[in-house]
Order: structure tokens, then C-alpha cells, then sequence
């Protein structure tokens, strides 16, 4: 199946993965192609505003949390990890384009 991956810089591209896919073999994909930290990316179906995920974390099946092919998933980043007690919180917004849809 082939996916729409948008950052929230507005960045689209394509990812082309197998239908038997799981979010971690997405997240792989993602990482060779754009050259970004696969532990850090956070997946959310753009149609389900939810985190792409279900109980089995990453090892679920995209099918599973919904995806088909075509589906645009927007992808943000979780804050690196220091090993440290920071009191940091991540905030985000939506892109404007993933509002629209409601």
C-alpha cells in the first residue's frame, strides 16, 4: 500500500510499504527515506485523529489501526530522550489542513 506522510512544516511525501505492514515497518520506511530518528516519530491517521498505534504498540498491522492504502498520516516528533527528570512538556498543534477535515 502506498501512504501520504505529512510533517507539520507542511512537508508531503509517499511511502510505499506492504499491506501486511506494521507501524513499525512504516516508521523504518520513514527513517531510510526522509533521514529521521524512527524513536521519535509519532503517527497519527489523519481520518481517526488517533495516535497510530493500538495495545500491540508498534507491532500492530496498519490495517489494524485503520490505514488502507492511500490513507495521509501526519507525523509529529516526541521530544528526545535526555534520561533526565526534566519538568519539559511537549505541546503541539494541528495543521491547519488536519482541522479542516472535522
Amino acid at each position: 500500500m502506498r501512504v501520504a506522510v505529512e510533517i507539520l512544516t507542511g512537508t508531503l511525501f509517499y511511502i510505499q510499504v506492504g499491506n501486511d505492514a506494521t507501524v513499525a515497518d512504516l516508521k523504518k520506511e520513514i527513517e531510510a527515506q526522509q533521514k529521521l530518528p524512527r524513536d521519535r516519530l509519532i503517527l497519527f491517521l489523519s481520518n481517526k485523529r488517533r495516535h497510530l498505534t493500538n495495545e500491540e504498540g508498534d507491532g500492530a498491522t496498519l490495517v489494524d489501526c485503520g490505514v488502507q492504502d492511500g490513507s495521509h498520516i501526519y507525523l509529529f516528533f516526541g521530544p528526545v530522550d535526555h534520561h533526565d527528570e526534566s519538568t519539559d512538556h511537549l505541546v503541539f498543534t494541528w495543521p491547519h489542513s488536519f482541522l479542516e477535515q472535522a
